[in-house]
């Protein structure tokens, strides 16, 4: 039989899975260049909410009713789905993309240090390390080295920065109290999410045909990284070590930086190579006790 820390290491890797989809969102949202922002993400969130919709059907009525969930469950979801969006959006239009990315993208820290409220959590040296060196990692990514220039006119856009490390953390450290809600639910999130989007986009935006290289981006988009990846990371908030999931989504930036690098759209230097070796070893300091206990585990029953 199975034991808890087995099932939670399962959890852990495919809460993971997440990271790496999100490691495409870079090249994806490249190709889709010229699409509006809002027009973008209802297109990608419609693409997951009907792709989720297909895989519940064919599971029978049974599954397509988990979509029936509390009023509370629906409001932090999608909230934690459309609010990170709409924030990061904002943020990038009233403050210099450096800045706002770097302030964004405090939410892995936030995600750790948030857990520890949570019932049978609890923050030891090594996930704060582990996830500190993470950062690191991600500034000298983000920055390329060089130093920030944070001014006082961009404070409407560093506000909204700040707000989004927030939705996002927050809500992925409350997943924990709704775990026993199916992450196939997440299908209704992403529909109503795609319809928020909708929203912004015909109240500020502009439609523009997406041409075919645009078209195969934004189906790849809302299959992975705006699809698959919100389900993964749903099941992996709820049932996995969510320290170690914060500690590893500094991973992100990396790959995503190392795809772009692979397609030609970036180019490779030693502030890379270091980020590698401070994300790398921080998310393996950040699961010291779930890798320990993991390795234990398999040498006593190899002595049995």
């Amino acid at each position: 039989m199975t034991d808890t820390h087995s099932l939670k290491l399962r959890a852990t890797l495919i809460g993971g899975i997440a990271v790496l989809l999100w490691a495409l969102l870079a090249l994806f949202t490249t190709w889709a260049k010229g699409i509006p922002t809002f027009q973008l993400l209802t297109l990608s969130f419609s693409i997951a909410f009907f792709s989720g919709l297909i895989v519940l059907a064919r599971k029978g009525k049974e599954s397509l009713s988990k979509l029936k969930q509390r009023p509370l469950v629906w409001i932090i979801s999608v909230g934690g789905l459309f609010g990170y969006h709409f924030l990061y959006f904002l943020a990038l239009h009233n403050a210099p993309p450096v800045e706002a990315s770097l302030i964004a993208y405090l939410w892995p820290l936030l995600i750790v240090f948030f857990s520890a409220l949570l019932p049978g959590e609890r923050l030891y040296w090594f996930h704060i390390a582990g996830t500190l060196l993470g950062l690191a990692g991600a500034v000298l990514i983000v920055t390329k080295g060089q130093s920030l220039s944070l001014n006082a006119e961009h404070t409407t856009g560093y506000l909204a920065a700040i707000a989004c490390a927030l939705t996002w953390s927050g809500y992925s450290v409350l997943n924990r109290k709704f775990s026993h809600v199916p992450s196939e639910a997440v299908t209704g999130f992403c529909g109503a999410t795609a319809l928020l989007g909708l929203a912004c986009h015909l109240f500020i935006e502009s439609w523009v045909t997406p041409d075919l290289t645009q078209s195969i981006a934004i189906i790849a988009l809302g299959i992975g990284p705006v699809g698959l990846a919100f389900f993964v990371w749903d099941y992996g908030t709820k049932h996995g070590d969510i320290q170690v999931l914060g500690a590893i989504s500094y991973a992100a930036p990396l790959l995503s930086t190392l795809v772009l690098i692979s397609a030609g759209l970036a180019e490779a230097s030693w502030i890379i190579a270091i980020a590698c070796l401070l994300i790398v070893g921080g998310a393996l300091t950040a699961s010291a006790k779930i890798l320990r206990s993991h390795r234990s585990k398999t040498i006593h029953r190899q002595a049995q």
